[in-house]
């Protein structure tokens, strides 16, 4: 499993705009690996960006991220849907209708399936063990998503080949199979490295690792820990090709924020950079995803038309301000020479060169 990539670099799926054809392809071409991002978006518009980075890949594979719907949620919105109204006034938008969907999920599985898709990852939940049968039996590979050793051990039971293990430090929605409402930041927090070690003394799978990893000695630190490849997400954010909204973009570039969790957004953890919307409404917000995205959105909408990154939800990683911009080959090429020295180093300091 990956054992062709030039670079054990994957460019992570990061649904919502950031994750395009452009990026994923490159990341190929570049000699790394890529997912497109299926969450948020229907099977159609899924079809037509696998058929788009089939173009621009040309032979190369590619992987595709779902989001696993979970149970619906039955917490009141009352009040947060009134916060939001208030906050939708400031930029003349009312919010969005707080509803529970499936994110077309069986519908975008059926067209993996029938298009015979290579590699699928999954996030959010655990996929039935039926579901992965019918991928592995038109010979896709399933990669699952965990945070914990205990995700790791039912991920395992399902059937995966493979796991991606998220620590704390990554940007975006954390990756948790079941979100505890009365936790807000969504259960235990393992950090990479100590995730990576966990995961791998419950489960004999290979593992990528994921999570604050921006540099090519992070690269070289995971391989050394036993991960058979890196995932970096926020590392591509400032990529040329990835759809990163500009006023994100700036922000990013900025690098004058610290990055918090919150559900104030979504209604799942998730890291990103501090605005005031994360600031006013976190405490607040309840764990009802994705009923909380579809209020929200909106307003994080409007706020990226009008340029105000106060009110968006601004998902980076710990490490961002240490992510530079450039295009996707630049940038998985600088990890390259990145990892290769870092690697060096740490040869010659044990062997006491």
């Amino acid at each position: 499993m990956f054992d062709n990539l030039r670079l054990p670099v994957i460019v992570a799926p990061m649904a919502g705009g950031p994750s395009t054809p452009e990026l994923v392809a490159a990341a190929t071409r570049a000699g790394g690996f890529g997912f497109l991002a299926g969450g948020y978006l229907g099977a159609e518009a899924l079809a037509g960006q696998l058929d788009r980075t089939a173009e621009l890949a040309g032979d190369g594979e590619f992987g595709v991220n779902l989001f696993v719907p979970g149970a619906e949620a039955s917490a009141d919105l009352t009040d947060y849907r009134a916060r939001l109204a208030a906050e939708g006034r400031h930029y003349g938008v009312e919010p969005g209708q707080p509803r529970w969907d499936d994110d077309a999920y069986p519908a975008k599985l059926d067209l993996l399936v029938a298009r015979r898709h290579p590699m699928v990852s999954f996030t959010f939940g655990i996929p039935s063990a039926r579901e992965v049968t019918r991928l592995h039996e038109v010979g896709s590979t399933v990669l699952i998503t965990v945070t914990s050793p205990a995700e790791a051990r039912q991920a395992a039971a399902a059937g995966a080949d493979a796991l991606c293990v998220q620590g704390f430090e990554a940007g975006g929605h954390r990756a948790l199979v079941a979100d505890d409402a009365n936790d807000p930041v969504g259960g235990e927090l393992y950090g990479m490295l100590a995730a990576l070690r966990l995961v791998s003394a419950e489960v004999d799978l290979p593992l990528v690792a994921t999570g604050g990893l921006v540099h090519g000695a992070d690269i070289a630190a995971v391989l050394a820990a036993g991960a058979v490849a890196a995932q970096l997400g926020t590392a591509f954010l400032r990529a040329e090709e990835a759809g990163t909204n500009p006023t994100q973009r700036r922000a990013l570039a900025d690098a004058d924020r610290p990055t918090a969790l919150t559900r104030a957004f979504s209604g799942r953890p998730a890291r990103g950079l501090v605005n005031r919307f994360l600031r006013e409404h976190s405490a607040h917000a309840p764990a009802a995803y994705p009923n909380l995205h579809h209020l929200s959105k909106p307003i994080r909408a409007a706020a990226g038309k009008a340029g105000d990154p106060e009110a968006m939800s601004l998902w980076a990683g710990q490490t961002y301000s240490q992510a530079r911009e450039g295009t996707a080959a630049e940038i998985i090429e600088r990890l390259r020479r990145e990892a290769t020295a870092a690697i060096t180093r740490a040869s010659n300091r044990l062997l006491g060169e």
